[in-house]
């Protein structure tokens, strides 16, 4: 079976990616994804610098875990009316 392609990422998209990733490494919940998106910024600062698919994916489930309200913390929303 193959595995589908991810779809090619125009710069724009990976500079936003790319944006995101020192908020991510400041919120991250392991060594190892802090490390990850460090490791990322600094490797983007390279001339001619492009990351792999597999550099994208984990970067866009990073970026989308960022901005994902988690359940467990409307429990302790309290809203101003």
């Amino acid at each position: 079976m193959k595995h589908a392609a991810l779809p090619t990422l125009a710069p724009r998209n990976i500079e936003e990616l790319l944006f995101h990733m020192p908020s991510v490494a400041k919120t991250a919940s392991s060594d190892w994804a802090k490390g990850f998106a460090l490791s990322v910024v600094q490797q983007s600062r390279r001339r001619g610098w492009k990351p792999s698919d597999k550099q994208v994916a984990i970067m866009r489930t990073m970026v989308s875990e960022l901005f994902t309200v988690r359940r467990s913390d409307d429990d302790d929303l309290s809203l101003i009316e």
